[in-house]
């Protein structure tokens, strides 16, 4: 892979500021609340301006690792500093960038331990900021632990629902994912013989074949956890409930790509032999997923179960389409990571409205409510309207590249889990029309609807899906620059 060195260090400037905010953030007294806020949405609007600058100067033509900086941290191990962007991570550091920002303006009227909250939200951030910029395995692990340790404390402290039971099942799930990773990146650098934890370097390596099949089923399962790959994706839907609002969103947004990510960047681009022995075992699992996060979401009467449920069925439309490694299917799927984050993250910000002020997430409850919250109620139909694959919306175009790819390396498969998706579609129209179209509950009656100011992060995630919708080609074009050399490496 081509690598061009940054003229600036954007890249390390995106990963400080949330750090800088966090260490700011440490210092001011936690009864100014106004000023933690104004601190962690500057730090959020940095990390924001930084990726959106990457993505939009991301040289498609000139292709390969841009934005480069490389320090040498411990010579003895070979481990490295080693941050760079492609047509595969800028759409997901654009996304964390989204996602953060946008989750800082939905808890904006947080008033529970405001300081410690915002803190670790932006602890979060960072490691999620590293790990889809690192292309050191060591370092990229580093983050990804740094990046999952925070969901415990933020849900256990600021969660409903369970929160203890979500807190401790998620935490056990994704350390039992890390006990796979972690055999799996040190079988990767003791046979590789050239001491050294960077993914360029080790690419050029050709490992053994059974080591390429030891080595990928290992981080196939351990970043499949927390890409909620079935049957390991229980803790998802209870931690989706149990989590804060914002949490939800950067839990669903961004963490569950961490997952994707991590099978992508790591698994298949080192292992191309291991995956190609474990990809109809992948497209099993995934097409299961599919159908089974559809089925599961019908009989679900919480509206937050509801969009966990989907999430789970969604990321199976990301392993189906990475299982297919062809150009098409690869390109939907990256493209569906960020359609999706966007989506869930709508989701999740526009129940968190309506939780917020009802105390409630019952569809049998909240019926009527566009009559009520007509703005509010408007931003959860717009992304139920994305979830279904409606044109217009940039989840259209992820899902029609992966299921035209699936259908055609494995039929049975995608035909199964494009009709499951014809179902979960028509579910959401009648969440939708149970939840917001029937006769108003007399009791809510009184609230107010969403204020533009609280509505702004609704309306960025908004924006975006139909920014994207409408000209595909902006994500596409970028995503295809890094895929077209990754497939051919397979």
């Amino acid at each position: 892979m081509v690598e061009h060195v940054a003229d600036f260090p954007y890249l390390t400037c995106m990963l400080l500021a949330p750090v800088v905010g966090l260490t700011i953030i440490l210092f001011l007294k936690e009864e100014w609340h106004f000023l933690i806020r104004v601190v962690s949405l500057s730090a959020a609007a940095i990390a924001l301006g930084l990726s959106i600058y990457t993505f939009v100067n991301y040289d498609t033509a000139l292709g390969g690792l841009q934005f480069v900086e490389k320090y040498e941290w411990v010579k003895s191990f070979g481990i490295y500093f080693y941050v760079g962007v492609d047509g595969i991570n800028a759409p997901l550091l654009l996304l964390t960038g989204i996602v953060i920002f946008t989750g800082v303006l939905t808890m904006w009227e947080l008033e529970n331990r405001v300081k410690e909250y915002f803190a670790f939200m932006l602890a979060l951030v960072t490691g999620v900021f590293g790990v889809f910029m690192s292309m050191d395995m060591f370092v990229f692990f580093l983050f990804y632990e740094i990046a999952v340790v925070p969901m415990y404390i933020l849900i256990l402290i600021w969660g409903s629902t369970r929160k203890i039971y979500a807190a401790m099942k998620l935490t056990l799930y994704l350390m039992a994912g890390s006990g796979l990773i972690i055999p799996g990146i040190l079988l990767l650098y003791a046979t590789s013989g050239i001491n050294t934890f960077d993914m360029i370097q080790l690419h050029g390596v050709h490992f053994a074949p059974w080591v390429q099949k030891t080595a990928f089923v290992l981080l196939y399962f351990g970043f499949g956890v927390l890409a909620a790959v079935w049957p390991f994706h229980t803790w998802s839907p209870v931690g989706h409930v149990a989590a804060p609002t914002a949490v939800s969103m950067l839990h669903a947004g961004v963490l569950m790509k961490l997952g994707a990510y991590g099978i992508l960047r790591v698994a298949m681009f080192l292992c191309p032999d291991g995956f190609q022995y474990w990809a109809q075992l992948m497209a099993l699992l995934a097409a299961v997923g599919i159908v089974y996060g559809v089925f599961v979401g019908l009989a679900q009467t919480d509206l937050k179960y509801v969009i966990g449920y989907s999430s789970v069925s969604h990321m199976g439309i990301v392993g189906l389409g990475l299982a297919t490694g062809t150009i098409d299917g690869i390109n939907g799927s990256v493209f569906q990571m960020f359609a999706h984050g966007v989506m869930t993250a709508l989701f999740f910000s526009a129940v968190g409205y309506i939780y917020d002020r009802t105390h409630t997430r019952m569809i049998y409850e909240l019926g009527g409510f566009s009559k009520i919250m007509p703005v509010a109620s408007g931003y959860f139909i717009i992304a139920a309207l994305c979830g279904a694959g409606v044109p217009g919306f940039a989840s259209f175009w992820a899902e029609l590249l992966v299921f035209i790819s699936a259908v055609k390396v494995f039929p049975v498969r995608g035909l199964l889990a494009l009709a499951s998706i014809v179902i979960g579609a028509l579910f959401a129209l009648r969440v939708v029309q149970k939840t917001f179209y029937n006769e108003p509950n007399p009791k809510f009656i009184h609230y107010k609807d969403v204020s533009p100011f609280l509505g702004l992060p609704r309306a960025i995630l908004v924006a975006t899906m139909v920014l994207f919708g409408i000209f595909p080609r902006l994500m596409l074009d970028l995503i295809k620059s890094a895929v077209v050399p990754f497939v051919n490496g397979l």
